[in-house]
C-alpha cells in the first residue's frame, strides 16, 4: 500500500489548525483502518472483538477509531505485507523477562517515516547539517543486521549532523579528551548534540562533572529522547535537567522529543514552552486509563498517538503505557499550530495489565 501520508511531506508539519488537520488525517487513518483489517489477521481480531467490527466504527472522530495498545506488539506479530516485503525488523528494548516489541518495516513505511522524521526535526534545527556529538558508543550501530529502538533512534538523528563523534565508551564512561579534540576541530561552530536522556544525564553531565570539566557550548543544540523514570527516581526533574546541561556545558538550547519504536517517525519535539508537539502527520489524545473515554485538557490519563504513516504494520493508532496531559490546541502564545501536550510518567503495571489484558483475551 502506498502511504497516505505522502502528499503531506511537501507542507510545513506544524502550519495546519487542530481542525484543518483532523480533517486530512480522518480519510488517512480510515484508509489505513481498512489496510489493516484486510492484510493483518491479529488487528482484525481486536477490531471485531474489542470495536464490534469496521460497520460499528465511526470514521468521523478521531477518538472513536480503534486502537491497539502497544503491549500487543511484545505477544504478537503484527504486520500488514508479506513477509518477502519486510525490510528490517525494529525491536523495542524490553524488561527482564519480557519479549521486546517488533515492528516489522517494509521499504514504503521505512522511507515516509524517514522522511517525516527530518520534515519536523528540519524545522527545529534547520536544514544545515552540524558537526555532531553522539552521546553513546559506536558499537550500538556497528552492527547493520540489528535494528534495536536505540540503535535506530541514533541512525536517524545522524542524517542532520556530519563527521558523528561517538562520545562515550563501551562502559559508558566519558571520553574526555576525545571529545575535547573534536570540538576544537570545531571552535566557532554550532554542534549538534544528541542522545537518550539518561545517557546524557549519567554519561555527559555527570561525566563531565567527575572529570572537573566545563565546556563552552554556548552555540550548541542538545536533542534528546527517553523515559524520565530513571531521572525521576534521582528527583531530577526537566528543568534541573535543562539547568545541569547549561551548567557543566554551556549549551543554551536543549530540546526533547518523544517516540516510540511501535510508530517510528511519528516523533514529537518540545516547543518553545517545553511542551510536546504534534506535527500534521500525526495526533495525540489522552484517555482515562480505567474507562478507556477521551478526556478534556487538562485531565491527565492515558496517552494514545495516531499517525498516518505506518502501512506495513497497524501502528498508526496506538495506546500507550505513559501517562499524559493535553496542554493546548492552536495556543495563541506559539507560533506552531495543533495540539501539544506533557508526559507525566508511566503508567503502575498493575494498572497497565488490567487495560492490556482485555485486549490480549480478545485478540487470542
Amino acid at each position: 500500500m502506498k502511504s497516505p501520508a505522502r502528499d503531506l511531506l511537501g507542507l510545513p508539519p506544524f502550519s495546519l489548525g487542530q481542525r484543518e488537520k483532523q480533517a486530512m488525517l480522518l480519510p488517512r487513518l480510515e484508509a489505513l483502518t481498512r489496510h489493516h483489517y484486510a492484510s493483518c489477521a491479529p488487528y482484525r481480531r481486536v477490531v471485531d472483538g474489542v470495536f464490534g467490527g469496521l460497520e460499528r466504527v465511526d470514521f468521523g472522530r478521531i477518538e472513536a477509531l480503534p486502537f491497539l495498545p502497544v503491549s500487543l506488539f511484545k505477544t504478537h506479530d503484527l504486520k500488514s505485507v508479506p513477509d518477502a516485503e519486510i525490510l528490517k525488523i525494529i525491536t523495542s528494548s524490553g524488561t527482564t523477562g519480557q519479549r521486546p516489541s517488533r515492528i516489522f518495516v517494509d521499504a514504503e513505511t521505512s522511507e515516509v517515516q524517514s522522511a517525516a522524521l527530518v520534515r519536523v526535526a528540519q524545522h527545529f534545527l534547520g536544514t544545515q547539517r552540524l558537526p555532531m556529538v553522539i552521546l553513546d558508543h559506536p558499537g550500538v550501530v556497528q552492527d547493520r543486521h540489528s535494528y534495536s529502538a536505540r540503535g535506530a533512534g541514533i541512525r536517524g538523528m545522524m542524517q542532520f549532523g556530519y563527521r558523528p563523534f561517538f562520545a562515550l565508551r563501551e562502559d559508558m564512561s566519558l571520553d574526555g579528551p576525545g571529545l575535547l579534540a573534536y570540538l576544537e576541530s570545531f571552535r566557532d561552530r554550532t554542534v549538534l548534540l544528541f542522545g537518550f536522556t539518561w545517557m546524557v544525564w549519567d554519561g555527559f553531565v555527570v561525566g563531565l562533572e567527575r572529570l572537573g570539566l566545563r565546556l563552552d557550548l554556548t552555540g550548541g543544540i542538545l536533542v534528546h529522547s527517553g523515559g524520565w523514570k530513571k531521572l525521576q527516581d534521582i528527583a531530577v526533574s526537566p528543568e534541573v535537567f535543562r539547568e545541569r546541561v547549561r551548567s557543566v556545558a554551556g549549551i543554551p538550547r536543549v530540546i526533547s522529543f518523544y517516540g516510540m519504536a511501535e510508530q517510528v517517525g511519528g516523533v514529537y519535539f518540545e516547543n518553545d514552552l517545553h511542551f510536546l508537539h504534534a506535527p500534521i502527520f500525526s495526533d495525540v489524545l489522552v484517555r482515562d486509563p480505567v474507562t478507556l473515554e477521551p478526556l478534556p485538557e487538562g485531565a491527565p490519563g492515558l496517552i494514545q498517538v495516531v499517525s498516518c504513516l505506518p502501512t506495513s504494520y497497524p501502528g498508526h493508532s496506538l495506546l500507550t503505557e505513559d501517562l499524559g496531559v493535553i496542554r493546548g490546541t492552536d495556543r495563541p502564545d506559539l507560533e506552531l499550530r495543533g495540539r501539544c501536550f506533557e508526559v507525566l510518567g508511566r503508567v503502575p503495571r498493575a494498572e497497565l495489565r488490567g487495560c492490556s489484558d482485555t485486549f490480549e483475551a480478545r485478540v487470542a
